[in-house]
């Protein structure tokens, strides 16, 4: 197989056995798959057992590394039995995980130093401080966010102090990855543990009579193979193919496709696209994140038509895998030594392992000696092995004999040696009781944050901190603001302008700044806020709040999946009401769905989807829009029971009530939503 060497690695998916037989035919260089649990593909085949074993065990004869993915959000009560997984993912020879719980990546860095930590999109990793931040917490690489363009992946490798891993082909979320609380809160399926049910592929309409379902929230699949030649240009680590829940053929036409592209140096021909297409896609593809390009055109849906051309394919099938695997086996270097009264010796070398292995002493020929070629036809037949004979040099003294069985037990000896040196020898041992995180000061503070200031009534004073998004802040605004909201997406392009906007905010007073992505501490910081944190972050469990603490939050706040007794026990302000964000989008929906003048000059529209339900959308920074629950959280009437589990403060987010709704619920008289709907109080 010809390959360059100085080219990204290719990953690819392998979500059950055979996907990673075809993902080693195909040409990978690393594949990435799940255990049983703990993954975000959780309805995958994936591993376990003999199964994890095995697949590991492969990989390594193979030269193939093998990423572990442990990308969903953990509790305290799991996170033993996470680290008992780690613990044997360890020591089978795993060379790294995919990670998204901070709190786990800190445990895992901790009690296995020299594991590898990839940092999961979930974890939100959109710039290049981001990186920096995850390169203090003992991340060696980090998965970029799929939205990023070219110029920001361009900024993102050659300023991060690790490793940039990116997605270049495969399925994405139109929502930023790591944000999206939508299947959770709608169906309660958690897209952060694994169960997402996809709202997005369903219809959605705008609130208009007679206005048409569209699929306006659900994206084509992406593919980069017409931009290899930029993407070489990078400097990245390693280009990831989507598809862990694809089948084994998906699996090694992709992969064998971008393998030819990086070996070769090329953009992909028509031809290669059509075939890329027929395999799976959405009515076509869509590079739009990658170009700047976020439009309309980057919809699409998994037509019959797509279904007939996947279904149409010829060629391998998953059975033929392990047949074709022989394809990637490893040269050895084989060196045979027969002298006169001396044990024969076989030295057998792959890459940097060398191994010598010695047999029986030689005999004097009466006929028939050995000779080169009949040693040679022995040390090439290396079988089911996971190698190949590279090259060889024999050495032989005139007129000895050795019986043809014993050269093959020879070689059969040094293949083992080699083999087992390929396996891992590390040894791993847990406490039996982790450490227990710094427990968090008790949050005590009553916050809340409005669309603009416009929307605070007087009684606002009531709260320790009012926020207003930052790009919606002016100088006079101070009688009743004093926190800004950093918006949850900021890519490197854009860091700048939130910073000038952060000095500005500091010059007028403002001192308190709500951060929701760990890439926004620094600016934050550097501008003299006090960080807050939002419920963005994703806190599941005690580490990551104690991560989260040493990194410089002041307060945090708990994530609106959790149960009371779980907030109770983390010690954390929950949000108490209002709409809860459920994505930020990078492609504007509200342009699609009604026009660019609406998306202009309206505070709020409506995205309705297939049962009737309205869910809010809002434009934000940078033309990006925030969709919200349909259904506003509400806990005004459970005070006893949050005094009950020693819940003090909270956040209240308002959305789309009018002044005199937010100045009734502050003062106690408003009446809870019904059906979805804000009550309006009278003016």
């Amino acid at each position: 197989m010809y390959k360059n060497v100085h080219i990204p690695e290719l990953l690819a998916p392998a979500g059950s056995p055979e996907a990673l037989d075809a993902a080693i035919v195909g040409g990978a260089d690393a594949v990435y798959f799940g255990g049983a649990a703990f993954n975000a593909r959780i309805n995958a085949k994936n591993f376990s057992g003999d199964a994890l074993r095995d697949a590991i065990g492969k990989c390594r004869l193979y030269g193939v590394k093998t990423n572990i993915t442990l990308n969903t959000l953990v509790h305290d009560r799991e996170m033993y039995d996470v680290l008992k997984y780690v613990e044997e993912l360890y020591t089978l020879g795993a060379d790294a995980l995919i990670v998204a719980d901070l709190g786990a990546a800190r445990l895992i860095h901790k009690y296995f130093p020299d594991l590898e930590l990839h940092a999961s999109t979930q974890a939100m990793g959109h710039n290049t401080d981001a990186a920096r931040i995850f390169a203090d917490m003992g991340f060696s690489r980090m998965v970029a966010a799929r939205e990023l363009s070219f110029s920001d992946l361009a900024a993102l490798c050659k300023s991060s102090p690790i490793e940039t891993e990116l997605f270049i082909h495969g399925a994405i979320c139109v929502s930023q990855s790591g944000g999206c609380l939508a299947s959770s809160l709608i169906g309660g399926r958690s897209g952060n543990r694994g169960e997402c049910a996809q709202p997005c592929r369903l219809p959605y309409r705008c609130d208009k009579k007679n206005c048409p379902d569209t699929y306006a929230l659900s994206l084509k699949d992406m593919c980069l193979a017409s931009h290899i030649t930029d993407i070489l240009s990078l400097g990245a680590a390693s280009l990831k193919i989507e598809g862990r829940m694809k089948s084994p053929e998906y699996v090694f036409g992709v992969t064998s496709i971008y393998r030819k592209l990086l070996d070769e140096r090329r953009n992909a021909s028509t031809e290669e696209i059509s075939r890329l297409k027929a395999l799976f896609s959405r009515s076509g593809f869509t590079d739009g994140y990658f170009t700047g390009k976020t439009n309309k055109n980057m919809l699409g849906v998994r037509t019959d038509s797509d279904k007939s051309d996947t279904a149409a394919l010829t060629g391998t099938k998953a059975a033929d895998y392990k047949d074709l695997i022989k394809d990637r086996r490893r040269p050895v270097n084989m060196h045979f030594v027969a002298e006169s009264g001396k044990p024969v010796r076989l030295t057998a070398e792959l890459g940097e392992i060398s191994v010598t292995v010695e047999g029986e002493i030689p005999t004097q020929a009466i006929n028939q000696p050995l000779t080169y070629e009949s040693v040679m036809k022995n040390l090439e037949k290396l079988g089911n092995t996971p190698f190949i004979m590279g090259s060889g040099s024999i050495k032989l003294d005139d007129g000895l004999i050795l019986p043809l069985s014993a050269i093959n037990a020879l070689r059969r000896e040094a293949v083992d040696a080699i083999s087992a040196r390929l396996m891992p020898t590390r040894d791993a041992k847990l406490p039996h009781k982790l450490y227990e995180p710094q427990k968090q000061p008790l949050t005590k503070t009553k916050t809340a944050r409005f669309l603009s200031y416009d929307d605070i009534p007087e009684n606002a004073a009531e709260f320790d901190t009012v926020y207003i998004p930052i790009e919606k802040f002016a100088p006079h605004m101070t009688d009743h603001v004093n926190g800004v909201i950093i918006p949850p997406v900021i890519f490197d392009s854009e860091a700048q302008e939130i910073r000038d906007m952060l000095s500005a905010a500091y010059d007028a007073g403002i001192r308190l700044a709500l951060v929701s992505n760990i890439g926004h501490i620094s600016m934050a910081k550097e501008a003299g806020m006090t960080v807050q944190g939002d419920f963005r972050l994703n806190i599941f469990n005690r580490y990551t709040a104690e991560a989260l603490a040493e990194l410089g939050f002041a307060d945090l706040m708990a994530s609106p999946e959790l149960t009371l007794p779980q907030i109770r026990d983390l010690g954390l302000a929950p949000v108490v009401y209002g709409r809860i964000p459920l994505m930020t989008l990078e492609k504007c929906a509200i342009r699609d769905l009604y026009s660019c003048e609406e998306c202009q000059k309206r505070k709020l529209l409506t995205i309705r989807d297939r049962k009737g339900t309205d869910f809010p959308i809002t434009r934000a920074w940078k033309h990006r829009n925030i969709m919200y629950n349909s259904v506003p959280l509400y806990m005004e009437d459970k005070k006893d029971e949050l005094c009950r589990y020693r819940i003090v403060g909270g956040h209240y987010i308002f959305t789309d009530e009018s002044r005199e709704y937010a100045a009734a619920l502050i003062s106690g008289g408003a009446l809870p939503p019904k059906n979805g709907k804000i009550r309006r109080i009278a003016k």
